[in-house]
């Protein structure tokens, strides 16, 4: 993570907005001609061909914060939606829906990992820590703890997945200088811009786990 380079997507956002567009003229071309595309089979399916019925429903079981959580969901819900909408888990947030701001990071099995880019199915029988799980009780985490007291936050919309992810950064052993944590820290998205407070935070509670 760096305040510049590492966190700075505008490079690539020309060419993303014109592939976006591509495939938006594309789309309302197929769509005028009467047809619509099959992605998977990659030819063309007729206007009264019925398509494929929703997916598949499955008994999963989430392990979250220490509780059990049985839940039916289907095949193609992400875990992030699992968490948000079944469980009830709210402190993870959407962001981008597409793995590239990480707002939505939670730790499995003590490994962090973008909820909007697994499915819950994958995830059955594991175990899933989310920000709600790591206070205990009134006793902030010490990672919590360091964002507050470093100011690390303004919308606060991206802050429990760059506490998840700061965590995570401190178990790895990815603390241990501005530039490592800036490195290690380069999932998370921040649109306030507070890089600096962050990298602080994360070294400060790194210094506190070392004690």
């Amino acid at each position: 993570m760096s305040d510049t380079d590492a966190y700075d997507h505008s490079a690539d956002e020309h060419s993303r907005r014109s592939v976006l567009k591509a495939g938006t003229v594309g789309a309302v071309a197929v769509a005028a001609s009467g047809g619509m595309a099959t992605i998977a089979a990659g030819r063309p399916v007729g206007a009264g061909t019925t398509l494929p019925s929703p997916a598949s429903t499955a008994d999963v079981t989430l392990h979250v914060n220490g509780v059990e959580r049985h839940i039916a969901v289907e095949s193609r819900v992400t875990l992030l939606d699992a968490l948000r909408e079944r469980v009830g888990l709210t402190g993870t947030k959407k962001g981008c829906d597409r793995g590239e701001c990480g707002a939505c990071t939670v730790l499995i099995e003590g490994e962090r990992v973008k909820s909007c880019m697994t499915l819950a199915v994958m995830e059955d029988g594991r175990e899933i820590t989310t920000i709600e799980g790591l206070a205990r009780g009134d006793e902030l985490h010490p990672v919590q703890a360091a964002f507050i007291r470093r100011d690390a936050f303004q919308c606060g919309f991206c802050t429990s997945g760059q506490i998840m992810s700061a965590v995570a950064c401190i178990q790895e052993g990815h603390a241990g200088s501005d530039t490592e944590v800036r490195e290690w820290m380069s999932g998370n998205l921040c649109r306030c811009g507070c890089y600096p407070n962050i990298v602080d935070a994360v070294r400060d509670a790194a210094k506190g786990r070392e004690k």
